[in-house]
């Protein structure tokens, strides 16, 4: 992190992701802000920024209260700054001038002349300016203007369980530590400096270290013994400490802060201990002598052993999830209510469950928050589409497998398990469907995937139980677990490492057809994709565009196009092109003669599309063969799931209807 403190030579940062704000305490209201910073820093590589102020805004205001007490310092707040991934902080000298700038002026001459920024994420009740008279709806008509995007994170999101710094401080001075720390999401914590204080600790068998702390608004919590972490440079040591007037031995009304620091002999006058307290051991007591007193700190050092172990042991156990299951949303209100609960309730519990929402505008992601707050919700700016979300959302997961599923999908046990168990095993396989039926018609599959997808000798897409529009019952037929050439982007896990190394989605196709170019740039690299029928999954089909919409038409035949001139070799190009183009331009007259006129237009508007992207579509093929090329892992694998007849011909000329009616025997020993 770069610290900025002279806010005059600032070097203008250049499309920026900015929140602004004093973070007292910077408790878990405050780090939901900079999560979302940090996300959208992510997902648009912008250098993320906080602007806080120093000193405190009321220091400068009210110069004559007194009152304020600061849960964390400059200093400290820094610290955490830090900690929480930011890229950029500026500390803003506040003046009696800089608090004279009308909200107009703070606008243009601050945040958008130094900052110039890409989006600016603020909290829900975030007010500026003289006499605070800049709101949110100010900030997003100069938005408008500059062309930068402003986020209020809503109050139920950032003050879900109603934190705030005065109800922290409150805590730290009732002894109520863990629940101050509760709301602050980490210890909290102080730096102080070693002073000579009268050596009683030592007589006692007890030796402190007596510190000072240096900023006179730090709140010093109640009196009483606390277990402590303490930090003495790069090592951490456990200990207790003492905040009291020291009744016992010396009660002339003058507190002091002093800390024992178990197992530790070293000479540190004069040098800075950072101190996280734990947790609240017993307030301050008198004893009746020193015998008394020092079996009352050695009674303390067990109990305060014991809160330490604890406080060690439950943070030592990390999040150690095994797969990231991600539900790409766009104004899904209307099925999530009826989906959403099945997946939740038949997710193992090493799977965490995300919600990448694509910047919808109904109230899909309240509901979420409101009815589900286990799931983390990943926001992102605009709607960028299947390919777009899903690859900005899932960057920013680790986990080692991605489970992405439609919000219309519903799940009627724990798919997920033997999934992953089969991954684990099967490791020259990228990615996996499960069977997918239809929600309405359970004994039929659906359209989007059914028992695995293939692809015919013109590249036409089709699956194992759904042969263009006409789907089978399901009668265990195609139980048989089987390479496929495609996994339905309905629902299919796939390699985290390898969505990454091939490239994730192509942001080029918006929606549709992306999964397929996915699954045959990893063939081309080698993998196997795979159907495991014995798991199934049901969906709606038609969730987020109904089948027969004239935008789902357009995309389709279009992102056919470009998968196959994307990833066809050029020797097949030659003839297969000019093929696919004819059959296309059939198609849209048989719409036309169906009285789909809306439907012709979109498959010439999708001629029009392909050729006007073709050195799109060169560059981008290059660029993924090249990634392909890095990291193939055997040869290519892209004649399986290969049917090697023209599909068309036997459904439409030959009334083939049903996948097991297609001759799969000569096919066998075209391939070979």
């Amino acid at each position: 992190m770069i610290v900025h403190r002279n806010i005059e030579n600032l070097s203008p940062l250049k499309r920026c992701v900015v929140t602004i704000g004093s973070f007292d305490g910077l408790h878990l209201g405050h780090k939901k802000i900079l999560e979302r910073v940090n996300d959208y820093a992510r997902q648009y590589n912008a250098p993320s920024v906080v602007i806080t102020f120093d000193p405190h805004p009321r220091q400068v205001i009210f110069p004559s209260d007194k009152s304020l007490e600061l849960i964390t310092t400059l200093r400290e707040k820094t610290i955490l700054f830090e900690k929480s991934g930011i890229d950029h902080l500026v500390i803003v000298p506040f003046t009696v001038e800089f608090a004279q700038l009308i909200p107009q002026e703070y606008i243009e001459n601050f945040l958008i002349k130094k900052f110039n920024p890409y989006c600016i994420v603020i909290g829900y009740d975030h007010r500026f300016g003289l006499n605070r008279g800049g709101d949110i709806h100010m900030l997003k008509s100069y938005g408008e203007e500059y062309d930068f995007k402003v986020v209020q994170i809503p109050k139920q999101e950032c003050d879900a369980i109603a934190i705030s710094s005065t109800k922290i401080r409150k805590f730290l001075a009732n002894n109520q530590l863990a629940k101050a720390n509760q709301l602050l999401g980490h210890p909290y914590f102080f730096i102080g400096e070693v002073i000579h204080g009268k050596k009683l600790g030592r007589d006692l068998g007890f030796p402190t270290a007596n510190l000072k702390i240096h900023d006179k608004e730090k709140i010093v919590p109640a009196s009483g013994i606390y277990a402590v972490l303490v930090y003495h440079g790069d090592n951490k040591h456990r200990g207790m400490m003492y905040v009291g007037s020291r009744p016992t031995v010396q009660d002339d009304g003058q507190r002091s802060i002093e800390v024992h620091i178990f197992d530790f002999n070293q000479y540190i006058y004069g040098d800075s201990l950072l101190i996280e307290m734990i947790d609240f051991v017993r307030a301050d007591e008198k004893f009746d002598d020193l015998e008394a007193l020092r079996a009352g700190l050695k009674s303390d050092k067990v109990n305060a052993e014991i809160i330490l172990e604890e406080f060690e042991q439950k943070n030592a156990v990390k999040s150690d999830f095994r797969a990231a299951v991600a539900l790409l949303n766009y104004n899904g209100l209307k099925h999530l209510p009826t989906f959403l609960p099945s997946v939740v309730t038949h997710c193992p519990s090493n799977c965490k469950i995300y919600l990448i929402d694509n910047n919808s505008s109904d109230d899909s992601v309240q509901w979420v928050r409101e009815n589900h707050p286990q799931i983390e919700i990943i926001e992102l700016l605009d709607n960028q589409g299947y390919a777009g979300g899903y690859n900005k959302g899932l960057q920013l997961l680790d986990e080692e497998y991605l489970v992405l599923i439609n919000t219309d999908v519903a799940f009627d046990s724990d798919w997920l398990s033997p999934a992953l168990d089969y991954l684990d095993q099967e490791k020259e396989v990228a990615a996996i469907q499960p069977k997918i039926l239809s929600f309405k018609n359970p004994d039929r599959f659906e359209y989007a995937g059914a028992s695995g997808g293939f692809m015919d000798i013109l590249s036409y897409p089709f699956c194992r139980g759904r042969v263009f529009d006409y789907l089978e019952k399901d009668e265990g037929q195609y139980d048989e677990k089987m390479e496929i050439f495609w996994a339905s982007g309905a629902a299919f896990i796939v390699r985290n490492d390898l969505f990454k190394k091939i490239g994730g989605f192509d942001e080029m196709y918006f929606a549709h057809m992306e999964e397929i170019d996915l699954c045959w740039r990893l063939k081309k690299a080698g993998y196997k994709i795979e159907c495991l029928p014995h798991l199934k999954v049901y969906h709606l089909g038609g969730g987020t565009l109904d089948y027969d919409n004239p935008r789902k038409t357009f995309l389709n035949f279009r992102n056919s196009l470009f998968t196959i001139l994307k990833n066809e070799s050029k020797r097949r190009l030659v003839w297969l092109l000019p093929s696919r183009i004819l059959l296309d331009i059939a198609a849209s007259f048989k719409f036309l003669l169906q009285g789909k006129s809306a439907l012709f237009k979109m498959v010439w508007k999708a001629k029009f599309e392909m050729i006007r992207n073709l050195p799109t579509i060169t560059v981008s093929r290059r660029r993924y063969n090249l990634r392909i090329a890095e990291m193939k892992f055997q040869k290519s694998r892209t004649r399986f799931g290969r049917y090697y007849y023209s599909v068309v011909w036997q459904f439409f000329i030959r009334n083939k209807k049903k996948f097991s009616d297609l001759n799969w025997r000569q096919n066998e020993a075209s391939r070979h």
